[in-house]
């Protein structure tokens, strides 16, 4: 029977499957489930950062994977993460030349050629590519965020339902529900350890993210699609980008209720040039969830300025630390386990693949599929507020069929770019009070 990533055990039970964690971690890897000679063949759309370890994490995770297809925009990034791959998981990696896709159509090869797709390049593209992959019969990785605006996650919601369907895998990479020490925090505060939840503070604070400098030979669109999270129409910009972890944490303390309405605020104060596209580099908003707790979010992708990612979330009875593992107040608690990279048993990133190839190996398929879908609304919602300037509902969002042009399915090389350049290379940004988007 197929079954949800989605949390809703007793302590006993909790205790419990965390205990075993490293355990289904130690099996998976040391091939139980490869089933002899059994293939699983992988395909990686995206070979940024996070797509290279998530396939790297695939490969641990089960030793009868096989990387076989690798798609990017750049054809000098596949050969790097090909290479790098090889090096880190040696005789898992069997692409050869003829499948290094690269292009707007490349996902559709990766889609052909494997069994799990893994999914991590412009968030425009999450939801097409992950449809497409459900509808092949293909079991999904997408990472985060899993659209970037609502016709987006109505098709997501429309992936879900059919990859319970068909009886496939969809992982979501927001890997916070597969920490042990997030699980732990959460289970004290359903307890009640902290008294009724008040309030949450959520926060990112950070330098500017990955950034590509133009490369000769590509068109405009081609290069804002290989700079990807400094142009909105492809990565949503930063509070679906980056908060959507800590607003996933935030909804699973209110035992994943959704907020009724937000506002918010933000701009472009410091960051000039091409390479920062037309994203704004400081946000702050406000999400008022029903009975009336507020959630205060905040992220900055500045240079040289204070820099904090963190989950708060205030109570009557108390304080909880979520992302230090750590409770204030009068049921004080701290987590003594291992931390995050001291071992991968105890890496959520590594734990989520263990379950995923688990789950394929035993046809027991996993789906994240509510969770990952009004998570990442939820930074949308923050997002359109904070480039408009107005409030924004939860019911007006999921009356909405809003998009940022083009749509994903009709975005081309050659193209006529949604933004260009003025002729000093800086890209408009949204102005609030001014901006029309719903």
């Amino acid at each position: 029977m197929a079954h949800t990533d989605e949390s809703a055990t007793s302590r006993r039970d909790f205790l419990k499957t965390s205990a075993a964690v490293p355990a289904a971690a130690l099996a998976s890897a040391s091939g139980v489930f490869a089933a002899g000679s059994d293939v699983i063949r992988i395909g990686m759309i995206g070979c940024g950062g996070r797509c290279t370890e998530g396939a790297q994490q695939a490969m641990n995770a089960d030793r009868g994977v096989r990387l076989v297809a690798m798609a990017d925009m750049l054809m000098e990034r596949i050969v790097e993460k090909r290479k790098w791959l090889q090096e880190k998981c040696p005789g898992q990696v069997e692409v050869k030349d003829d499948y290094r896709f690269t292009g707007f159509d490349a996902y559709k090869h990766v889609i052909e050629s494997a069994d799990v797709v893994l999914i991590a390049n412009a968030a425009k593209f999450h939801p097409l590519h992950m449809t497409a992959a459900l509808q092949a019969g293909k079991h999904v990785f997408v990472e985060k965020p899993h659209g970037i605006d609502p016709a987006g996650i109505k098709m997501v919601r429309a992936g879900a339902a059919l990859a319970k369907e068909k009886k496939l895998s969809l992982l979501s990479g927001l890997q916070s529900r597969y920490w042990v020490v997030y699980r732990e925090a959460m289970q004290r505060i359903h307890d009640g350890a902290i008294g009724d939840i008040i309030a949450i503070q959520e926060t990112w604070l950070r330098p500017p993210y990955v950034m590509y400098p133009r490369k000769p030979g590509l068109t405009e669109v081609e290069y804002q699609a290989s700079n990807q999270y400094h142009f909105n129409w492809l990565s949503g910009d930063d509070v679906p980008q980056t908060l959507v972890h800590n607003f996933d944490r935030a909804r699973w303390a209110m035992r994943d209720q959704n907020p009724v309405r937000c506002y918010g605020m933000g701009g472009r104060s410091t960051l000039h040039g091409e390479i920062y596209g037309n994203t704004f580099d400081h946000h702050a908003a406000c999400y008022e969830f029903p009975g009336g707790v507020r959630l205060y979010a905040y992220c900055r992708t500045i240079d040289n300025c204070y820099e904090e990612n963190s989950s708060l979330v205030l109570g009557t009875k108390g304080r909880a630390y979520v992302t230090q593992g750590r409770i204030e107040g009068e049921n004080p608690w701290k987590w003594e386990g291992p931390k995050i990279r001291s071992t991968p048993d105890f890496n959520p990133y590594q734990v989520e693949q263990n379950a995923l190839f688990k789950a394929i190996r035993a046809g027991e398929p996993v789906n994240s599929g509510s969770y990952m879908a009004d998570s990442t609304l939820m930074g949308i919602m923050g997002q359109l507020s904070c480039y408009t300037g107005k409030e924004v509902t939860w019911d007006q969002l999921l009356a909405s069929d809003f998009h940022y042009g083009p749509k994903p399915e009709d975005v081309r090389a050659d193209m006529e770019p949604p933004v260009k350049p003025d002729a000093d290379g800086i890209y408009p940004v949204y102005t609030p009070g001014v901006t029309k988007l719903l």
